[in-house]
């Protein structure tokens, strides 16, 4: 069992073993690697996440679950939903934000549940009125700086269907300046030019 967190596009891995993902990344040698857990452990490696010369960081410990509740006692957490939205035609809706490709998502609003969350945004985001949530993806973690307060947010993210026949808005005040359906023939469009935590998106979803 693993729990991946981004800083930036790096990834924290927090696991009971390294797996065949996480190999690639422990003989690298730039990764740093903790399998002592304490709060200094734990603050250590958060400040190494942060140093630019670190490519990946892999935290071990028997008890994964222990370790994330120590981690996220280091963070203000900020929960949020998405979707990857499929077409009748099997293409992926991708949204251009501040000079990348992304999938539109928001943040949680008092009193919704987390799918009406998801739900919403897309609606926000692109225009698109009619849209059926199918099941959840994956859930993704990132963290950045607020105000001098350390957030972590965590996403759950969903597969959905809508018609290709309605119209696309991009939500400019979002800083949305493109949306397109793709082809997943031509998926690395749009994976050349992404977040790690999209990538993931898209790997559970079978892309």
């Amino acid at each position: 069992m693993h729990i991946k967190i981004y800083f930036n596009e790096k990834p924290l891995f927090l696991t009971d073993s390294i797996t065949p993902e996480i190999e690639p990344f422990a003989h690298h040698d730039d990764a740093v690697l903790i399998d002592e857990f304490s709060h200094g452990g734990i603050n250590s490696m958060i400040h190494e996440m942060r140093q630019e010369k670190v490519h990946a960081g892999i935290y071990l410990h028997n008890n994964v679950e222990e370790l994330q509740k120590a981690f996220w006692k280091k963070f203000i957490l900020i929960k949020a939903g998405g979707g990857l939205v499929k077409n009748e035609a099997n293409e992926l809706l991708f949204i251009f934000r501040r000079g990348k490709w992304d999938l539109p998502k928001g943040k949680l609003d008092d009193g919704e549940t987390i799918e009406e969350c998801a739900v919403r945004e897309i609606q926000e985001e692109t225009g698109l009125q009619q849209v059926e949530l199918k099941k959840h993806l994956v859930t993704t973690w990132h963290t950045y700086d607020d105000s001098g307060h350390h957030i972590l947010k965590e996403t759950a993210w969903y597969l959905l269907s809508a018609s290709k026949n309605q119209a696309l808005t991009p939500q400019t005040v979002e800083q949305i300046t493109k949306i397109e359906w793709g082809s997943p023939d031509n998926i690395e469009k749009y994976t050349s030019n992404t977040f790690g935590a999209i990538h993931d998106v898209l790997k559970a979803a079978g892309y």
